[in-house]
């Protein structure tokens, strides 16, 4: 793209421009060559605009910077950061899939495909299952008896849903992906494990991408729910009969026990593992790492493990890393005593 038709489709202006190049790429700014564009967003990377490569740069209206290169075009906006991303969608468009059911897909007779999908090589659609409009289906997933695919989704490959599993509008689900395993349920009786029927399902909102090898457990009577516009990273286990809300993020190695409410707009960041019957309120945060064995309630921000609010955890760890000083303080007091009582 030419900088001015760039910039124009972000809601930029151009800062100086002599001649108006063209863009071929975006990139970070320590990274970019001539004809890229990139960002600048935060203070501390306000060195890079010296040095950088890059040929244009997305920064804010507000932004002081001095001794910008000649060989560097700013493009001022308003939200530099949204800006760049709509240059990144632009200059890196999505593969876009054909409409075709690939020969060497399974597809049952009692299943329904909506028009303009794609089904990739060694596909099996099982039962009665239905996808809606313009969703890829790529090579090897599986689809299990009475699922639903909403419109506009893409399934990447080796992606599993089980059987009677309800997908929304816009989902993205990445490959190994696991959606409807039995949930985890067990009863110990006579010196052994009996498994809990799960017969319930997984249904999953508009507008939700769950990671690379997630899994998502159907729930033993009812629905696990994952809400519209929530986004889960890789590698998360979230167990049966959860209610996660609209727009949460779940970041990678979270583990979610089974009967958990994680209300809208919650953050559990990496590693956060959250026990069963548990309640997250709307709009707080697990921080890494933590575990959380209680209710969280809402705007709160928690840490450690077990987990506390923020400011109790951190005065914590900062007096357990002072206990050594503490400790040698106390022996050499003790010893001060002994002297003292001896005389």
């Amino acid at each position: 793209m030419t900088l001015s038709d760039l910039a124009s489709a972000c809601d930029a202006t151009i800062e100086d421009m002599a001649t108006n190049f063209e863009i071929d790429a975006a990139n970070d700014i320590v990274n970019a060559k001539i004809g890229q564009v990139t960002q600048l967003t935060q203070a501390r990377y306000r060195a890079h605009l010296q040095t950088t490569q890059a040929s244009a740069c997305f920064i804010g209206n507000d932004f002081e910077v001095e001794n910008v290169p000649d060989s560097l075009v700013l493009l001022r906006c308003v939200d530099p950061e949204m800006a760049f991303v709509k240059a990144v969608t632009l200059l890196h468009p999505e593969t876009v899939y054909r409409a075709e059911i690939s020969p060497q897909a399974v597809i049952s007779e009692t299943a329904t495909i909506a028009e303009n999908c794609h089904i990739g090589a060694f596909a099996v659609i099982c039962d009665d299952a239905d996808i809606g409009e313009n969703s890829a289906i790529l090579a090897g997933v599986y689809l299990g008896k009475n699922v639903k695919i909403g419109q506009n989704c893409r399934l990447y490959p080796y992606a599993v849903i089980y059987d009677g599993c309800e997908i929304g509008d816009n989902v993205i689900i990445h490959s190994g992906a696991i959606i409807g395993a039995d949930g985890f349920g067990y009863k110990f009786r006579n010196g052994q494990h009996v498994k809990v029927p799960q017969i319930g399902n997984v249904v999953i909102g508009d507008n939700v991408e769950i990671g690379a090898n997630t899994c998502v457990d159907r729930g033993a009577l009812g629905s696990t729910e994952i809400g519209n516009g929530s986004k889960i990273d890789n590698l998360v286990q979230i167990g049966h009969n959860n209610k996660i809300g609209q727009h949460v993020i779940v970041c990678g190695q979270t583990g979610i026990s089974g009967s958990c409410t994680i209300e809208n707009y919650a953050i559990l960041a990496g590693s956060a593992g959250i026990a069963d019957h548990v309640k997250i309120g709307q709009g707080a945060v697990v921080m890494a790492r933590a575990g959380v064995a209680g209710d969280i309630a809402p705007k709160t921000q928690v840490f450690g493990s077990p987990a506390k609010e923020k400011r109790i955890a951190y005065r914590e760890q900062v007096a357990i890393s002072q206990l050594p000083e503490l400790l040698k303080t106390i022996k050499e007091l003790q010893a001060r005593i002994e002297q003292l009582e001896k005389s």
